[in-house]
């Protein structure tokens, strides 16, 4: 089943779905999570989300993060819709500035539509700060603006989301804190925060703290 978070003001879109999904582990702590984005979406990885079930748990919450921002990951997903709005696993997708077309075609197969479009009111800007933080390597600033999203009500996941766009960015256009070999390095350092707070040792929002803290 999908549900679709779309609209064309994206730090509210990507608010409103991270704050969908705590919600919903937090009803269903046993579900297993996953979040794809950029080169984990491939046709193997979107079909182990359809399929995917446990010994432990019985249903698969995957959020599908910003599909669309390349031609292959769209025909990916556009071709696996049928698909995915079959399962009986949830499938989150995540799309700011959707097409108009697109919002139509995926909208009709969603078990629901979240549209959340740019007002005159402007966005609190904590979310820049949050990645120039990572971006600039500054641990004790970065801890800061993680805390201070929580207590604006953000979820974890959404700020886990944010900081790994940063480092997926930095790998692509370079950044002189982070040369290319340890950019890509955290990357790989926050999907394996994600994966190992799954197993409960730890739990996301603290797991995120300590990293911030463990960055030098």
């Amino acid at each position: 089943m999908i549900y679709l978070f779309h609209g064309s003001d994206v730090n509210k879109v990507r608010a409103k779905a991270f704050q969908w999904v705590a919600a919903a582990r937090a009803k269903a702590p046993d579900a297993y999570y996953s979040r794809l984005d950029g080169d984990s979406i491939s046709p193997q990885s979107l079909r182990d989300a359809i399929s995917a079930q446990g010994l432990f748990f019985s249903k698969t919450l995957v959020v599908l993060d910003d599909p669309f921002s390349t031609a292959d990951t769209a025909d990916m997903v556009l071709e696996l819709l049928p698909e995915l709005a079959a399962s009986q696993n949830i499938v989150a997708i995540l799309a700011p500035k959707l097409l108009a077309a697109r919002v139509k075609k995926i909208g009709g197969k969603a078990e629901k539509v979240f549209t959340i479009d740019s007002v005159a009111k402007p966005a609190r800007g904590f979310n820049s700060a949050l990645v120039n933080a990572l971006g600039a390597r500054d641990a004790a600033t970065l801890w800061k603006e993680i805390v201070k999203a929580y207590r604006l009500g953000d979820a974890p996941e959404m700020v886990h989301g944010l900081l790994h766009w940063k480092s997926r960015d930095m790998m692509q256009k370079g950044s002189r804190a982070w040369p290319p070999k340890q950019a890509r390095a955290l990357s790989r350092a926050l999907i394996e925060l994600l994966s190992d707070s799954r197993g409960r040792d730890l739990e996301l929002g603290p797991a995120l703290e300590r990293f911030a803290l463990s960055l030098s």
